[in-house]
C-alpha cells in the first residue's frame, strides 16, 4: 500500500469542520469499538503504538492556529507527546456485557478531545463477559475520514496472533522544532502561506479563464450551459435548510446513545443486487425503512427525511493524501416507499444524481469562502444547515479477513460517527464477512433509542428478505 502524504496545514474543508466546533453540537469525534477475544499483550500494544506514531505524523501532532486566523490551522509536532498519555486502561462496568461496554463508550464519545494535544485516545477495556476485552479508539474527524483512517491504522493490526517479522511500522524521521514559535512567527508564516496560495490560485484562475474563453469561442452555448450548470450545482449543495424534515426527531443536545447491529455482508450485497443497486443502497434502504417504522409507531407518517452522505473523492493522487477526501451531500431520502426493492431503486437513483453533481470537486473552494467569514458567522450559517439534517449514513470497507491486535483476535469492529447536529448517525463497517453497523442517536431527538434500534433491525431484515 502506498504511503500517505501529509500536508502541513488543514484543507479548507477540514478547517471549516474545526472552526464550527465553537458550537459543541457540531463536534466531529469518531469512536471505533473493537471487541477482542481476550486482552491484548500490553507491551506489544505500546510498541505498536510507538511505531505507528512514528510512521503517522498526525498521531503525534497538535493543531496550531495563527493569532489572526488568516490561514488554515497548522499541524505541528507536539513537543510533549507521550504515547502513555493517550492510552487508558479500565475494567468493564457491570457484568461486562455488550450493553455495558457501549454504556462505557458513550461518555467517551460525548467528551471533547484536548485541543492542546494530538487528537486521539485509546481506551483498553478488560473484564468483558466470556473473558473478552475491547479497544475503544477515539479520534477527531479532522485527522481523517473513514477510508483514510483504515489505511492509517493498518499498522496497528496483524494477520495472525503471533508477531509478524518486520511488521512494525517503518520509523519516520521525527520533526524537531528547535524552539517554540512565537505568535509573531505564526502570523508571519500564515501570511506567507496565504500569499503563496493566492498566487497559485491566481495562476489557476488565469489558466481556467483562458481555457474557458477558448471553449466559449469554440462553442459559446455549451460553455455558458456548463457554467450555469456548475452554479446551479453549487446552489443545490449549499441550499439552506432551517429545520429537519422529521416531525418527530427535532430536539438536539450533547447527550447520545450508542447501539450496534450486524448482518451478513454477502446477504446485504445480494439484496442490493436484486434491485439493480449496491450494498450501500441496501444499507441506506434498511435504515430508511427502520426510520419510517419508528415514525409510524409514534403516529407520524413521513414520505422523506433529509440525509447527509459522504461521497468519496479519493481518486488518483488524492487517494494518497491524508485528511478528509469526501464531499458531504445532503438530500431527501424516500423513507415512505414501503416496498424495499422500490425503495432501493429510488435511493440508488438519488445517490447517483448526487455523485454526478459537477460542483463536488469544488467544495474545498466553497469551504474556503466560508472560512473567510468571522468564526461565529460561519458556525451559525453552516451549523443551521447541519442541524436540519435528520440522519447521516456512511459506508466504510474494512478487512475482509480476520485480524489481530497484539495477540488478541478482533471479533467485531463497530464504528460510531459524530452526529454533527443530526438526530441519528448510522455507519456501516464491513469486517470479515459481516456488516457491522454503529448507531449514534441524540437523546433529545430519540428519547427511546431501544425502540429506534428495534425498528432499524426490522428495516434491515425487510431489505434482506427482498433479495
Amino acid at each position: 500500500m502506498p504511503s500517505m502524504a501529509y500536508e502541513d496545514r488543514m484543507s479548507a474543508s477540514d478547517a471549516l469542520m474545526w472552526t464550527i466546533e465553537r458550537d459543541p453540537l457540531l463536534r466531529s469525534t469518531i469512536v471505533s469499538v473493537w471487541i477482542l477475544d481476550g486482552p491484548p499483550d500490553p507491551e506489544r500494544v505500546r510498541a505498536k503504538l510507538e511505531a505507528t506514531a512514528r510512521a503517522i505524523p498526525r498521531l503525534r501532532q497538535k493543531v496550531v492556529q495563527d493569532p489572526l486566523g488568516v490561514a488554515p490551522p497548522r499541524w505541528r509536532e507536539d513537543a510533549d507527546f507521550d504515547v502513555d498519555y493517550h492510552v487508558r486502561r479500565v475494567r468493564a462496568p457491570g457484568a461486562g456485557t455488550r450493553s455495558d461496554l457501549l454504556a462505557l463508550a458513550e461518555p467517551i464519545a460525548m467528551q471533547a478531545l484536548d485541543r492542546d494535544r494530538p487528537l486521539w485516545e485509546l481506551t483498553l477495556v478488560e473484564g468483558l463477559e466470556e473473558g473478552r476485552a475491547a479497544a475503544l479508539l477515539k479520534l477527531h474527524h479532522v485527522i481523517s475520514d473513514g477510508v483514510g483512517l483504515v489505511r492509517m491504522t493498518a499498522s496497528l493490526i496483524e494477520r495472525s496472533p503471533e508477531p509478524e517479522p518486520g511488521s512494525e511500522a517503518p520509523a519516520a524521521e521525527r520533526a524537531v522544532t528547535p524552539a517554540p514559535w512565537s505568535p509573531l512567527d505564526e502570523t508571519l508564516d500564515a501570511l506567507r502561506y496565504q500569499a503563496s496560495r493566492r498566487i497559485a490560485q491566481g495562476r489557476s484562475a488565469a489558466g481556467a479563464l483562458l481555457h474557458g474563453l477558448g471553449r466559449l469561442a469554440r462553442g459559446p452555448v455549451g460553455a455558458l450551459q456548463d457554467a450555469a450548470g456548475l452554479a446551479a450545482s453549487a446552489a443545490r449543495l449549499l441550499a439552506p435548510a432551517s429545520e429537519p424534515l422529521s416531525p418527530l426527531m427535532r430536539g438536539r443536545s450533547l447527550a447520545l446513545r450508542l447501539h450496534a447491529l450486524a448482518r451478513p455482508l454477502e446477504a446485504l450485497k445480494l439484496a442490493g443486487k436484486s434491485a439493480g443497486g449496491t450494498v450501500n443502497d441496501a444499507f441506506v434502504a434498511g435504515i430508511a425503512g427502520g426510520l419510517r417504522r419508528y415514525h409510524e409507531q409514534h403516529g407520524h407518517a413521513v414520505d422523506e427525511l433529509r440525509m447527509t452522505m459522504p461521497i468519496n473523492l479519493r481518486h488518483g493522487d488524492k487517494g494518497r493524501r491524508a485528511g478528509n477526501q469526501f464531499a458531504p451531500v445532503r438530500f431527501a431520502v424516500p423513507v415512505g416507499i414501503a416496498d424495499p426493492r422500490a425503495r432501493m431503486r429510488e435511493i440508488h437513483a438519488r445517490v447517483a444524481r448526487e455523485r454526478a453533481e459537477p460542483s463536488l470537486p469544488a467544495l474545498d473552494i466553497l469551504a474556503g469562502a466560508m472560512n473567510r467569514l468571522p468564526a461565529p458567522a460561519a458556525t451559525a450559517a453552516f451549523g443551521s444547515m447541519l442541524k436540519a439534517v435528520d440522519f447521516i449514513t456512511s459506508n466504510v470497507p474494512g478487512p475482509p479477513f480476520p485480524v489481530w491486535v497484539s495477540g488478541a483476535r478482533i471479533l467485531e469492529m463497530i464504528p460510531f460517527g459524530p452526529l454533527s447536529g443530526a438526530a441519528v448517525n448510522a455507519v456501516l463497517f464491513s469486517y470479515d464477512g459481516v456488516a457491522h453497523v454503529g448507531v449514534t442517536s441524540d437523546r433529545a431527538a430519540v428519547p427511546d433509542p431501544d425502540q429506534l434500534v428495534a425498528c432499524l433491525e426490522k428495516g434491515m431484515d425487510e431489505v434482506l428478505a427482498a433479495r
